[in-house]
C-alpha cells in the first residue's frame, strides 16, 4: 500500500474542532499549547469555543486549522509509512510541517501573517469565493469572462475535480458569475466561508509581501537544512519537490495562481499511491476524492476513532 497524506485547508474549519484530541492525548495539547505561545494568542480557545465570526476571519483561520491539522498528524504518528505529502492551499504549509521542512512554531505566526497579508489585499467584504458543481472547466471559464468587467473581474481560484471548481474575486462579479451558473443549469453555487479571493491575481501584492516574511526563514535555517523528509506535490504546478527553493518559489506564487488539486491528486495516482488519508477538520478533500475519480480510496481522519481506524489498518495497534 502506498499513501499519501493530505492536508485541508480554509472552509474547513468549525467552532469544537480538535476539542476531542486535546482532552485524549497529551502529544495534541502540546501542540495546541506550543501554536498558542508561537502565536501569542490562545489557538485553542478559538478553535474550541470561537467565535465563528473570528474564526472565519482569514488570519485566525489559517493558523486555527493549521495546529488541529498537526495535532492529528502528530497523534496519528504515522510519518514511516507516508510516501507524499499535500495540501489544499493553507494545507500546504501543513504539509511542509509534516514534512519536517518547517516546524510548527515557525508556520503558525507565517501563517496568520499569510492570511493579514491576504486580508490587506482585497478588504474584508470586497472578495468572495463559490464553489461551482456540476459543470466543465470550460463552461465555468466561459461564465467567468462573461460575469468579469472593467470594475470588478471572476476567476477559477481552485481546479477541484473535474465538474466542481471554485470561482473567486470581486463581490459583484463572483455574484454575476454563481448568478450565470445556476442560469446555465449548475447544480450548485455555494459561497465558502472564506474572507478573501484567495489564488486569483488581486493577491498579488500579498505575494510579493509573503516572499519577504518567507525569506526571514532563512535567518533559522539554511536551505539545505529544509529539505523535506517527505515530498511534497504542491498546489501551483501539482509536481514534486522536495528542497526549499521550490517550495519557496510555489508557496509565494500559490496565494495569487489558480490551485491545481484534481492534477495533484492525479499526479501521486500515477505514480502509484493506492490511498489517501485525509489528516484535519471535516472531511473536504476525501469528498473531493470521489469526485476527481469514485475509485480512489481515502480516510478521513480529525477525531480519536479515525486515528485508531488508521493505526489498526496500518498495524501500529
Amino acid at each position: 500500500m502506498t499513501l499519501a497524506a493530505v492536508f485541508p485547508g480554509q472552509g474547513s474549519q468549525y467552532v469544537g474542532m480538535g476539542r476531542d484530541l486535546f482532552n485524549r492525548f497529551a502529544i495534541a495539547k502540546e501542540t495546541y499549547e506550543a501554536a498558542s505561545r508561537a502565536l501569542g494568542h490562545d489557538v485553542a480557545a478559538l478553535c474550541f469555543e470561537g467565535p465563528e465570526e473570528r474564526l472565519n476571519q482569514t488570519e485566525w483561520t489559517q493558523p486555527a486549522i493549521l495546529t488541529t491539522s498537526i495535532a492529528v498528524w502528530r497523534v496519528l504518528n504515522i510519518a514511516r509509512h507516508v510516501s507524499y505529502v499535500a495540501g489544499h492551499s493553507l494545507g500546504e504549509i501543513t504539509a511542509l510541517v509534516a514534512g519536517e521542512a518547517l516546524s510548527l512554531e515557525e508556520a503558525v505566526p507565517l501563517v496568520h501573517r499569510r492570511g493579514v497579508l491576504m486580508q490587506e489585499a482585497v478588504p474584508e467584504g470586497a472578495g468572495k469565493m463559490v464553489a461551482i458543481i456540476g459543470m466543465t472547466r470550460s463552461t465555468v471559464l466561459a461564465i467567468c469572462q462573461m460575469a468579469s468587467d472593467d470594475k470588478s473581474s471572476v476567476t477559477i481560484a481552485n481546479y477541484n475535480g473535474p465538474d466542481q471548481m471554485v470561482v473567486a474575486g470581486g463581490v459583484p462579479a463572483v455574484d454575476r458569475a454563481m448568478a450565470l451558473a445556476l442560469q446555465g443549469g449548475a447544480k450548485r453555487a455555494i459561497p465558502l466561508p472564506v474572507s478573501v479571493p484567495s489564488h486569483t491575481p488581486l493577491m498579488q501584492g500579498a505575494s510579493r509581501r509573503l516572499a519577504e516574511e518567507i525569506d526571514k526563514l532563512a535567518e533559522r535555517a539554511s536551505p539545505a537544512g529544509r529539505t523535506l523528509k517527505i515530498p511534497l506535490i504542491n498546489n501551483l504546478a501539482a509536481k514534486e519537490v522536495t528542497t526549499w527553493p521550490d517550495v519557496r518559489s510555489g508557496l509565494i506564487a500559490q496565494i495569487s495562481s489558480p490551485l491545481l488539486w484534481e492534477e495533484t491528486i492525479n499526479w501521486m495516482r500515477g505514480v502509484g499511491v493506492d490511498m489517501f488519508i485525509e489528516v484535519g477538520p471535516r472531511r473536504v478533500l476525501s469528498g473531493l476524492l470521489k469526485r476527481i475519480d469514485p475509485k480512489l480510496q481515502g480516510i478521513s481522519v480529525e477525531d480519536a476513532t479515525g486515528i485508531e481506524k488508521i493505526q489498526l489498518m496500518l498495524g501500529e495497534k
